[in-house]
């Protein structure tokens, strides 16, 4: 049985105390809404149906900005970090990159269902993906100032399964809202209103239910200003990155990262859209579906939080790329919608513990003191290769003429990924 022991962030004093740890639970429950509503289920089949008026025209285009929006986060990414850390403060790039996602999601009510809409409603989802994105490197990297040394794999699963839970309650919300009949609030089902507004209710969730961390998580009082953290801090990111040539275990892991990664955040962009691209899903059916997956992700989060920390995080994850690709390559196959929502549940209960491990692993190899840096490279990482995988999904399904094709690419991430990640060593083998 493996013993996890992870050095507490010196930056944060609050590690086991739950009242900053549930108000650190409370923005996975917000942010996983906006991920879910806006990114992978409603919005992204909106703009590939109704505004861009072609599936496949609007697979090939939202995979495009999907791969955009992932090089502009690696480089903020990157840049951001070490600033962070040396004096900027965490919270203040947190709510910064917060409200971004926050005022384009609301924006996103006044797109219309017509193609000359397209540029708008791609403009939008790159600022919300972008802000939820890098938003996130600065919230995970305040995970190992918040765990006890001997729970880190626990919190960083219980953190994403409450996740997906807040994603669950947000689409039955939605749900109520698309299906309403006589439509809610007066809305106008021809101009696509009720479901146009789904990301507004997903953007004011996020800024609701992500209060608590700003309130109760605390920081220390940073003396440094902004102009000298910023010239600390791009000091730090090239130390870091020399430092990075002598440590080739981290380097590992951060590659095998960046390709399996790229298979989950394609899988995630996609789900929508194949459901309706492939089955001829409508928007409420999409909308059931994502709320399976979620309810099966948050199971398979809750559960593997418990074997992380008995096992680790590496073979965590490698038991759940493995997973993935058991279910994943049927799901490629199948014709009927119960076998595809059955298999969705399969894939689920792999999804989230696949990136619950990684960042509990990140968090067990990174030095105390480096957090921001080492989730800043962390997300790079994630997102260093987001300009191939969603564009290589769209391509190949238009190449193939068929969904399938393209995501039969999503496999091959896994797989790479997986025999990468086995030779990497954590402190807990």
């Amino acid at each position: 049985m493996a013993t996890n022991t992870v050095k507490v962030d010196s930056t944060t004093s609050q590690p086991g105390k739950w009242g900053p740890i549930a108000a650190w639970f409370a923005y996975d429950w917000a942010s996983s809404a906006p991920f879910a509503i806006i990114v992978t289920f409603v919005f992204a089949t909106y703009f590939t149906e109704s505004v861009a008026g072609d599936t496949t025209v609007g697979t090939v285009l939202w995979g495009q900005m999907m791969g955009a929006s992932g090089i502009a986060m690696a480089i903020l990414a990157v840049l951001l970090g070490p600033v962070a850390d040396a004096g900027a403060g965490r919270k203040i790039w947190l709510a910064c990159f917060t409200g971004i996602a926050i005022l384009a999601g609301i924006a996103m009510w006044w797109i219309q269902p017509d193609p000359s809409w397209i540029i708008p409603a791609l403009t939008l989802a790159f600022l919300v993906n972008v802000g939820l994105e890098v938003a996130m490197v600065f919230y995970n990297s305040m995970l190992p100032g918040l765990a006890p040394p001997n729970m880190v794999g626990r919190l960083s699963g219980w953190g994403w399964g409450i996740g997906y839970i807040g994603a669950i309650v947000c689409l039955f919300l939605a749900l109520f809202v698309v299906k309403a009949e006589p439509p809610a609030f007066g809305l106008s089902a021809e101009a696509s209103e009720p479901v146009r507004l789904t990301s507004v209710v997903a953007s004011v969730w996020l800024l609701t239910f992500s209060l608590p961390l700003f309130l109760m998580v605390r920081e220390p009082r940073r003396t440094a200003g902004m102009s000298k953290a910023i010239a600390d801090g791009l000091k730090t990111l090239s130390d870091t990155l020399t430092m990075l040539k002598h440590q080739g275990n981290i380097l590992l892991f951060l590659v095998a990262h960046m390709i399996y990664r790229n298979g989950l955040n394609t899988m995630f962009s996609f789900g929508g859209v194949y459901a309706a691209g492939t089955f001829g899903m409508e928007t409420e059916q999409i909308l059931l579906f994502g709320v399976t997956i979620y309810i099966s992700a948050g199971i398979g989060a809750f559960i593997f939080a418990w074997v992380d920390d008995r096992i680790g995080g590496r073979k965590t994850v490698l038991l759940s790329l493995c997973g993935l690709l058991v279910f994943g390559i049927p799901l490629l196959l199948v014709e009927s919608h119960t076998a595809f929502f059955g298999l969705g549940i399969g894939i689920g209960l792999f999804f989230g513990p696949a990136q619950s491990a990684s960042r509990s692993l990140m968090a067990r190899l990174t030095p105390p003191g480096h957090e921001g840096r080492s989730f800043g490279l962390f997300g790079l990482s994630g997102k260093a290769t987001a300009f191939l995988g969603p564009p290589l999904v769209g391509w190949a399904t238009l190449i193939g003429e068929s969904q399938r094709v393209g995501m039969a690419t999503v496999m091959a991430f896994f797989v790479v990924g997986a025999i990468l990640l086995s030779f990497v060593r954590e402190p807990t083998d």
